[in-house]
């Protein structure tokens, strides 16, 4: 709000976040990846750590006895937004098995928001949420008075070609490094501010250029905000992250960023196509993971059963 002009553009891709529910006759059970957390309670499983968030969904909800079986394909700590995807899936399956129509887009977002901000006792955001919700390429615009969210008109099948997503290796804390650079820019740190405005500008000039197919432009623009997003605090990057992104463009990709806040988690980048083998290679040789996805058009979708 305090850049006049400031936009998100992400894309959703299709490493999906998967919730099931089931009633059960008494207590809480979680099962998640290897894990198992059973309790007779939802505000005990909203006092573990490993089962907080949704602990506070069913609390918020007043979801009866269940069990809950979740899934994601990210990384822990990718930076790609699972863990705001996870929980809304699991909204919309509370509702859903409470019998209630599923809400709106922007009440799931806002829940979900919020309810991770009471979680970290953080400030949160509202992006990865849309993205989950509603699928393909976003302009969500911060205008006063409210956000605006526009699906660009994007070819995904040929973004898909060039979009390369790759694990560092390195888990991040979004909300921690998201706080320290809020607090740097309400305390008026010029360096901040120039930053935010740089950023901004990048953002600015993104949607023409997805629309335009300009795929050139759009991994250069990629790296113009990552040149201004890592000057907001130390704790952005990191040299496995710098040596991620130069391994990318010495292999000729257009550009390349950090998802999400920095620290580590997930780089995106893109690549003209017949570059792609080489600039996979150059970050597996550097240390990265490289993640089959692909952007997708699919929205959040539910799926009612008497089974």
């Amino acid at each position: 709000m305090l850049h006049t002009g400031a936009r998100t553009v992400n894309v959703a891709i299709d490493l999906a976040a998967v919730v099931e529910l089931r009633e059960r006759e008494g207590g809480y059970l979680l099962r998640q990846g290897d894990e198992t957390v059973e309790v007779a309670s939802a505000a005990e499983l909203a006092a573990r750590p490993e089962s907080a968030l949704l602990g506070l969904i069913a609390v918020e909800l007043g979801l009866p006895p269940a069990e809950m079986r979740v899934e994601s394909g990210s990384p822990r700590g990718g930076g790609l937004g699972a863990s705001s995807a996870l929980a809304v899936a699991a909204i919309a399956a509370g509702e859903t098995l409470l019998g209630r129509p599923v809400s709106p887009p922007e009440a799931i977002s806002a829940l979900t928001r919020d309810l991770e901000a009471r979680l970290m006792e953080l400030p949160t955001g509202k992006q990865d949420q849309l993205a989950a919700l509603l699928g393909g390429v976003l302009e969500i615009r911060h205008a006063a008075g409210g956000a605006m969210t526009r699906r660009l008109d994007v070819d995904l099948e040929r973004l898909g070609h060039s979009l390369v997503v790759a694990y560092s290796g390195m888990t991040h804390f979004s909300a921690g490094n998201n706080w320290q650079v809020v607090r740097r820019r309400l305390e008026g740190d010029p360096e901040v501010i120039a930053a935010f405005d740089g950023i901004a500008e990048a953002a600015a000039a993104m949607p023409a250029a997805l629309e335009a197919g300009d795929l050139d432009s759009v991994g250069r623009l990629m790296s113009l905000e990552w040149s201004h997003r890592r000057r907001l605090a130390p704790e952005v990057t990191t040299p496995g992250i710098e040596s991620l992104l130069s391994a990318a463009g010495t292999a000729g990709a257009w550009g390349a960023k950090v998802c999400g806040a920095g620290g580590g988690g997930c780089v995106a980048v893109l690549t003209p196509p017949d570059a792609r083998p080489a600039v996979e290679r150059a970050l597996a040789d550097a240390g990265a993971t490289l993640l089959a996805t692909r952007p997708t058009a699919r929205s959040l979708e539910v799926t009612a059963s008497d089974g």
